[in-house]
């Protein structure tokens, strides 16, 4: 978008020269006459509002732009693949199998088998009506942060619930959420872009997931990021696992 909007700032000259030229050679004959009067050029005139219209289109260009960005819909580039998760054998077996961008390492989380580490972890582990069973990590690639998959028991809970109650249950609490319908490779699915307060930064950071509903539970896949410059950087990875998504059964 901004090459090509770089590509119509840098023909803007040659075509108001080309319009004075024109203006200059119609006002010997072809141009606006007053009565009785001499030839009167359009040309400044029709540059004026160019000029004019110009403006605008880059404000509502601008708009749209920022509008795309808040609410997560706005294009994105999808990475590259390196390999797949969910599979059997795969590192992590889950309801579903999708692609993860090149360098990423995955390794499958369980649940520790000592009751009082585990209660000390629930807090981490759980979220909403979900459990994490997977980490992503973008350390290889050069990133930091993972792509986190959870996944919560059978039920008859919609995406968008899932997704609320995910959010809602955040250890960071978690602002101006915004919610929206998707596609997860052929699958429905919900998807949430939000802000939460990294406490290591002390600066706002973005956040996002998507949910989808399968036979053996809901499956939500999470991107954070140590600060927001990181995450923008991990939604390729993002990107992908949400194009590529397939229910094993």
């Amino acid at each position: 978008m901004t090459r090509a909007r770089g590509a119509v700032r840098g023909l803007i000259p040659a075509v108001l020269a080309a319009v004075a030229l024109a203006g200059c050679s119609s006002s010997t004959g072809a141009g606006d006459r007053g009565p009785g009067g001499p030839a009167v050029s359009s040309a400044p005139a029709k540059a004026a509002e160019a000029g004019a219209e110009k403006p605008r289109a880059d404000k509502a260009e601008a708009e749209a732009e920022a509008e795309a960005e808040k609410t997560g819909t706005g294009a994105t580039k999808v990475a590259e693949k390196g390999g797949q998760v969910g599979g059997a054998g795969s590192a992590c077996e889950l309801p579903v199998t999708f692609d993860i961008a090149a360098g990423w390492k995955p390794r499958g989380v369980t649940t520790n088998p000592d009751p009082e580490l585990a209660e000390a972890l629930a807090d981490l582990s759980e979220q909403g009506t979900v459990k994490v069973v997977c980490e992503i990590d973008a350390k290889p690639a050069g990133n930091i942060g993972f792509l986190r998959v959870w996944q919560g028991e059978a039920s008859e809970d919609d995406p968008r619930a899932v997704l609320r109650a995910f959010v809602a249950d955040s250890p960071i609490t978690a602002e101006d959420a915004t919610y929206t319908q998707a596609k997860a490779g052929a699958l429905a699915a919900a998807e949430v872009g939000y802000t939460s307060h990294s406490e290591l930064l002390d600066e706002p950071k973005k956040e996002r997931a998507f949910a989808v509903a399968t036979p053996d539970g809901p499956v939500v896949v999470h991107l954070g990021g140590m600060d927001t410059e990181e995450h923008t950087a991990m939604l390729p990875a993002f990107e992908l696992a949400k194009k590529t998504l397939k229910p094993r059964r």
